[in-house]
């Protein structure tokens, strides 16, 4: 995805931590999307991941860093 503007930031096994981490980031103004790519077949196998545009990347690392 990186290829298409946007870096990755964080990636979990847990949807919901994704989802936690994009409002933390959302409400400081920072755009970001969750990209699940969980297994529908094995809900167990696959990850969640965070990404944000390449400007935003230093200070979305720091605050979830900061966590």
């Amino acid at each position: 995805m990186k290829e298409q503007g946007w870096s990755l930031v964080f990636s979990t096994d847990k949807p919901f931590e994704a989802e936690i981490i994009k409002q933390m980031l959302s409400s400081n103004g920072i755009e970001a999307v969750v990209l699940n790519k969980r297994d529908s077949s094995y809900p167990s196998i696959g990850e969640a991941e965070l990404y944000v545009t390449p400007e935003d990347e230093p200070k979305a690392r720091k605050l979830i860093e900061d966590l």
